[in-house]
């Protein structure tokens, strides 16, 4: 595949008649190009040709297995189109590298697996949650946006509505965040429907595993895939049901060109095969809101009184309103006296609590105690953090350098006080609140999937919480201003998601289970974890976007690299009439520089807004753009994105 994007077409080969039986639509083919051999697809057989010249000869055929099916053929070509890239991006996304000794396993005749039942009292607790699984059974195109319940054991939920629809002959594409994900969903899954019939992909499996796990599912053999962001493209047959699972996880999105989201990418291949789909969450982001108020899908909400029911309690306590009250044990643990019985509440009665911290590590930024200035590298300005107590000096987070002689250089004090708190040393303080209690830390490197059963401290960060087996007796979110206060378009809607994902692994109020979230009460945010409103603030987040323009009430792009580079290829591209350019601006924090910008010149990002009717047109205009720049040579100074999920 040629990865130029001047290049994107196809092109005309003769087939030797040795070479026909095998030269089938779909399979692996080496050609020469412009002097070298390339891989490539074949994608029809014709007797005849456009083409004026003359034709050279297809090189071989690398495999006869048909790996590239018309359907996601033809996902692949509606994926670029979306997204401004090239089909063999995408392609190299959809199908996974080739493991010769793989294709030799014995082929499986396709049956029709073995499924329990379902039990429709799980689904019956939705409104019109028992049709949507007959009409799953039946195979029709229903399309829902489920809001699963505080203590909602969501893996059961998605194992159900899979079986029904196998049930039905046909196949299930359930898509995930991460691997405790897949791992979950495998084992309710496989309690219902036949385990040879259900195939997990993750990235975390060795190529020739998963390549192998792949074929299993284009040949016909599995009925239910479960994957993580790449599994979206896995071609299974009769796709009647495609899934997803907590659609604002930042994972969901590809880090490679031309970054298409796994949930846009399922809700294009449900709209083209016209097959059910369910957005599924403990929250909702406002693009799964615009599929219901654009009527595309419906909502599965429970009733106001069940959720009321199941919901823990829920308690705000302002940063700056309860310093007043902490008593001696909650100073040394910057824990409101409130949050500390909640917590001895719960370890009374043997549950174990879980306590979120935004960031990891010990004390991951500093400051100067006596003017506040935050200690920075003297090699690159970066943030200098302390690794641990009594460490001897502290670490830049860019560099690495260590600081062995910390001294403010706007007052020359030495002395130093933290800004962020981090997960080890809220260990180390709850450690001393909570003597002979034991604490379990859960953050970077060291996640722990599940705890045991008893009492517990969990620190943990944002979507490093383990599974408690009984849920947790109650909850301490930490630091909200952290979180909220993020130069972030998904501030918000990203931060409840997180919070509603430790509350909702909570013990109800009835059985006494506390969230005690630190943070303004007044913001709107916070106000919809008290009353556990994921809908309504995902409404609210979409009509604000709505208001000033931002996705997904508009589509927009991101054009980043040297200023020269992003006018040359603005200045080609035929936009939309109405589309508006706005910027320059500064990449956002965490965004990497295009590889190929002159080095010393800032790399900057210029936004182009259209309305949503105009989104093809916008990808269409930049991605012709994108060829003709790639044509002089220079494509990679330029990174363009439609509908990045940071805009800035």
């Amino acid at each position: 595949m040629l990865s130029v994007p001047h290049l994107d077409r196809e092109f005309d080969y003769l087939v030797s008649e040795e070479q026909s039986d095998d030269a089938q639509p779909g399979v692996r083919v080496r050609v020469r190009f412009h002097g070298r051999l390339v891989d490539a697809f074949l994608l029809e057989r014709r007797s005849d040709t456009d083409h004026v010249g003359q034709l050279g000869w297809l090189d071989r055929v690398i495999s006869s297995e048909p790996v590239l099916t018309a359907e996601v053929r033809r996902l692949v070509g509606a994926v670029a189109a979306r997204y401004a890239g090239t089909r063999p991006d995408v392609l190299r996304l959809a199908i996974p590298p080739r493991h010769a000794g793989a294709e030799k396993t014995e082929r499986v005749a396709p049956l029709l697996p073995v499924v329990t039942p379902v039990d429709p009292a799980g689904w019956a607790r939705y409104n019109r949650g028992e049709a949507f699984l007959d009409a799953l059974r039946q195979g029709r195109a229903a399309r829902a946006v489920w809001q699963a319940t505080p203590g909602e054991s969501w893996c059961d939920r998605l194992a159900e509505a899979a079986a029904a629809a196998v049930s039905g002959g046909h196949g299930v594409l359930a898509v995930v965040p991460d691997q405790r994900d897949i791992d979950a969903l495998w084992q309710a899954a496989t309690s219902l429907i036949d385990e040879s019939a259900v195939v997990a992909l993750a990235a975390g499996l060795g190529p020739s595993a998963r390549y192998r796990r792949w074929l299993s599912v284009l040949r016909g053999e599995a009925r239910l895939v479960i994957g993580t962001r790449s599994a979206v493209f896995a071609p299974v047959d009769r796709l009647g049901l495609v899934m997803v699972w907590d659609d604002g996880d930042d994972s969901l999105s590809e880090p490679r060109a031309p970054y298409p989201h796994a949930r846009e990418v399922a809700m294009l291949r449900a709209h083209q095969l016209r097959c059910a789909a369910m957005i599924g969450g403990y929250a909702r982001t406002a693009e799964a809101q615009a599929l219901v108020t654009g009527g595309w899908a419906h909502d599965l909400l429970a009733p106001r009184p069940l959720v009321r029911a199941a919901a823990p309690r829920v308690i705000a306590l302002d940063d700056d309103g309860y310093a007043e009250e902490r008593d001696a044990a909650a100073r040394s643990a910057r824990l409101p006296s409130m949050a500390l019985r909640a917590a001895r509440s719960a370890l009374d009665r043997g549950a174990p609590v879980l306590v979120q911290v935004p960031r990891r590590g010990y004390l991951p930024t500093v400051a100067c105690a006596r003017c506040r200035t935050v200690a920075r590298c003297r090699h690159c300005m970066g943030p200098l953090a302390l690794s641990d107590r009594g460490a001897e000096g502290a670490v830049c987070r860019w560099c690495g350098r260590i600081d062995a002689a910390l001294r403010c250089r706007r007052c020359g004090s030495d002395a130093i006080r933290a800004v962020v708190v981090g997960a080890r040393r809220t260990a180390e303080e709850l450690g001393r609140a909570f003597p002979g209690t034991p604490v379990v830390t859960s953050a970077g490197d060291s996640v722990h999937p599940a705890i045991g059963p008893g009492p517990a401290l969990v620190v943990a960060t944002p979507g490093a919480e383990p599974r408690a087996p009984a849920g947790y007796g109650a909850a301490l979110l930490l630091d909200g201003w952290a979180l909220l206060g993020r130069q972030d378009l998904r501030a918000a809607e990203d931060t409840l998601r997180r919070w509603m994902a430790v509350a909702a692994q909570v013990h109800s109020r009835a059985d006494g289970g506390t969230v005690a979230v630190v943070a303004d009460s007044t913001i709107p945010t916070v106000q919809a974890l008290i009353k556990w409103d994921p809908v309504g603030h995902a409404d609210a987040e979409l009509a604000g976007r709505t208001a000033v323009g931002l996705p997904p009430a508009v589509h927009m792009a991101a054009v980043d690299g040297g200023s020269e580079a992003v006018a040359a290829l603005i200045a080609q591209a035929a936009l939309p009439a109405d589309a508006e350019v706005l910027g320059p601006v500064d990449l956002p924090p965490g965004v990497r520089r295009p590889p190929a910008t002159p080095a010393g010149q800032p790399a900057i990002r210029m936004l182009i807004r259209v309305r949503r009717d105009d989104g093809l047109a916008l990808a269409g205009a930049l991605r012709d753009a994108i060829a003709v720049v790639s044509a002089r040579g220079d494509h990679e100074a330029v990174r363009v994105q439609v509908d990045p999920l940071h805009v800035g």
